[in-house]
């Protein structure tokens, strides 16, 4: 098994991270990010127990060493399978594991896990400690405030309890419930109404306990009032759609020191990486879409969303794509 370098890596920051999200937080994906934000954790997207144990790990897992602080997230329901998956994460030189407790939807319940999970508090924490038994990584969960009528605060504090006993190292919460029937994935991250003072009451209740916040996070004003009050705030749709927002991420919520970058710089220094993954086969357009956002709001950046749209799917396709359009149009 092909396994990249080891890298060392200075203890996590939990402040900011990007959500797991399938089919689009990919290797590809997190590179990009990576010139935009030294500190903010990034995730994979979720890989099941199977895939990992009866799959090509390398496609799963491969990412390049930038990508650093960089964590997997796990599906599963089986204590050996996933002690087993946390070893392997582990030889990938991953800097955290991550459970999913929270995804919704039908075809991951079908498989006996994700936020169905939340019903069987036990199995969970024997999961996270069989995890920890493997590892010497942390091992977090990422996971909702409750699932359809089982929502109340007493049997969130009893699952949390039980994952805490277990030795989970910090709780993602997205800070809605699910509903695990008669809502799709996406009604499920809009629907059901979000709940910080739920969030908020757990880290009150478990003051030495580590509580990321996730859902409904758009700006890094809200993200830093929130820093107020919890040890973390995650970001989703709104770091992809609009990746540029993470521009500011070192400077405003780590106090770190950034270089002054424009969106042309950024296209610029993602050219040799693409052109690395182009000679190794990967098509253009599985690097390209992930810059769609790039120059929104910016004059042009309905220019350079259809120039990539229309073009880089195309087999006589070259990095030419990436050509954003005449400047001063683009300008930060």
């Amino acid at each position: 098994m092909t396994t990249p370098a080891t890298i060392v890596t200075a203890p996590l920051n939990r402040r900011l991270s990007v959500a797991p999200m399938l089919d689009w937080t990919d290797r590809h994906y997190r590179y990009f990010v990576r010139l935009l934000t030294r500190h903010t954790l990034l995730y994979s997207e979720m890989v099941t127990t199977g895939a990992l144990l009866h799959g090509d790990c390398q496609r799963f897992l491969q990412f390049d060493p930038s990508e650093h602080p960089l964590a997997l997230q796990l599906a599963g329901s089986h204590p050996n399978e996933l002690a087993r998956c946390a070893k392997i994460g582990a030889a990938w030189n991953y800097d955290e594991l991550n459970l999913n407790v929270g995804c919704p939807s039908e075809r991951v319940q079908n498989g006996r896990f994700g936020a169905c999970l939340m019903a069987e508090p036990q199995l969970v924490a024997a999961c996270i400690a069989a995890m920890k038994d493997a590892v010497t990584l942390p091992v977090t969960v990422k996971t909702r405030i409750g699932i359809d009528d089982r929502d109340s605060y007493a049997e969130l504090v009893d699952f949390i309890g039980a994952l805490i006993d277990a030795g989970t190292d910090a709780f993602i919460i997205h800070a809605r419930k699910a509903w695990l029937k008669g809502l799709s994935p996406k009604d499920n991250r809009a629907v059901p109404p979000l709940r910080y003072d739920v969030v908020a009451q757990l880290k009150s209740d478990f003051p030495t306990q580590t509580f990321v916040l996730n859902g409904g996070i758009e700006t890094f004003t809200a993200a830093a009032e929130l820093l107020t009050q919890y040890d973390g705030v995650m970001i989703g749709r709104a770091a992809y759609h609009n990746p540029w927002l993470l521009a500011d991420a070192d400077r405003v919520i780590f106090n770190a020191a950034a270089p002054a970058l424009t969106r042309e710089a950024v296209v610029a220094n993602f050219l040799p990486y693409a052109e690395q993954q182009l000679a190794a086969g990967v098509p253009l357009n599985a690097l390209t879409r992930h810059l769609l956002g790039l120059f929104q709001g910016q004059p042009g950046a309905r220019a350079w969303r259809r120039q990539i749209s229309t073009r880089a799917h195309r087999p006589d396709a070259t990095l030419a794509v990436l050509t954003p359009p005449a400047a001063p149009e683009l300008t930060r």
